[in-house]
């Protein structure tokens, strides 16, 4: 059957289940109405997201080995349910007025939704685009992105025509429907699959197949030094990144004098970049590579960060937020290709949820600092240089990586040199 599977309609499934899950970062939408219906704190409506991220990062790391067992058909529909159930399970909490319903099912049966959602198809398309893994993963990832975008107009209307609990009920439905119908068409291609006229041009010498550093299980990746390599700048790259997202309209409004009105729509359209960043930079990546990627990341912002907070032109200011955006967006849809260059495919979903314990960590540390920092100095700027000095220990690490490949792809040479001359 795998012969008959278009790989774009794959790859069109995958951004189904990820626009779906992606509307996470759209649940502000709910917080002043549920502020408004019961009272509730800020800080208590805004745990459930905090529940939901961590609970993503959990499921992620402790179900990977689930995604490679069963498949991405299978944890695709297990990742439409919870999801689905704990989205359609929010209606019933805000139906009974309880905040411990609302943590259960949105904050944890939906993050566990979201963390297998997350990694089910990105770890197929990796299969599916041997030639272009990054454009392939960045497709997902994107949908991930402006997810956000999406759903939160809908969001906004369903609550004013027909309720908080019936907008629950409504999407959880809705996005179990189409992440359902997603993963039906999921499926891992055959082993050796490639792209149709592919090893023809490979046969006349036009294109190379690249070999993988190496094929690892997940348990073989954590004994390795470049999965903690890798896991550093993934951290360091969202950690940074995160902060900003967290403070970008305060900042606006102090460093270059936006009102509270300006700054929002700043924010809305710096989230368009974020998007734009994670398909742009991932099919970059094909062409540069995925470790001069990360460098390139680095580099930028260590000079981004560094200076961002004594700019005063507002234009200025603003181009340099947007390329901030895009490198967070980068990291995130750059890195499953990464892990495959890197350690192969045979258990990648697995490895990519051990690598996305980074991005729950990284969700604490950054906006905690960057708001300590605010509150200790009286400005987010501060926190800036600080994150500057993070992007040059993560440029370090990005050069100790690539040592540590030269290292391994010498040692593979060495090897099949002396295979030969046996």
């Amino acid at each position: 059957m795998n012969k008959h599977k278009n790989r774009w309609l794959i790859a069109l499934s995958a951004v189904g289940i990820h626009i779906s899950i992606g509307s996470v970062y759209a649940w502000s939408n709910f917080t002043n109405p549920l502020m408004e219906q019961f009272g509730w704190s800020a800080s208590q409506v805004q745990m459930t997201f905090s529940i939901a991220i961590l609970f993503l990062g959990l499921s992620a790391a402790f179900m990977g080995h689930f995604v490679e067992k069963y498949g991405p058909r299978t944890s695709g529909l297990v990742a439409a349910t919870f999801f689905g159930v704990g989205v359609a399970g929010a209606g019933l909490a805000v139906n009974f007025g309880s905040l411990p319903l609302l943590y259960l099912f949105y904050g944890a049966l939906g993050g566990i939704g979201l963390g297998v959602g997350y990694i089910a198809p990105v770890s197929t398309l990796v299969k599916w685009f041997p030639d272009r893994r990054g454009l392939a993963t960045g497709l997902a990832i994107m949908g991930f992105g402006f997810a956000a975008t999406i759903s939160s107009p809908i969001m906004d209307a369903l609550i004013k025509s027909v309720g908080v609990a019936n907008t629950f009920y409504i999407l959880g439905i809705a996005y179990f429907v189409v992440m359902f119908l997603s993963s039906l068409y999921l499926e891992k291609p055959e082993e050796g699959w490639l792209p149709a006229g592919y090893q023809e041009k490979v046969d006349k010498g036009e294109k190379a197949v690249k070999k993988d550093l190496a094929q690892l299980t997940a348990n073989q990746a954590v004994k390795t030094k470049r999965f903690y390599y890798m896991w550093l700048m993934l951290f360091i790259n969202v950690t940074c990144g995160i902060a900003i997202l967290s403070a970008a309209k305060p900042l606006a409004q102090d460093s270059i004098g936006l009102s509270t009105t300006e700054a929002a729509a700043l924010v809305g359209v710096l989230g368009i970049f974020n998007g734009l960043g994670r398909i742009g930079w991932a099919s970059v990546s094909d062409y540069i590579g995925r470790t001069n990627t990360y460098t390139t990341f680095f580099v930028l912002q260590l000079f981004l960060f560094f200076f961002l907070p004594n700019i005063s032109s507002v234009i200025l200011f603003q181009v340099m937020l947007a390329i901030i955006y895009t490198c967070y967006g980068g990291g995130f849809a750059s890195i499953p290709a990464y892990i495959g260059d890197l350690f192969g495919t045979k258990q990648l979903g697995a490895i990519h949820g051990y690598i996305l314990t980074a991005w729950a960590a990284a969700g604490l540390a950054g906006p905690l600092f960057a708001a300590w920092i605010r509150d200790t100095t009286g400005s987010y700027a501060n926190s800036l240089t600080f994150f500057a000095a993070l992007f040059a220990v993560a440029l370090v690490i990005s050069v100790l990586i690539r040592l540590d490949i030269r290292r391994l792809e010498g040692k593979t040479a060495n090897t099949k040199s002396k295979v030969v001359a046996n």
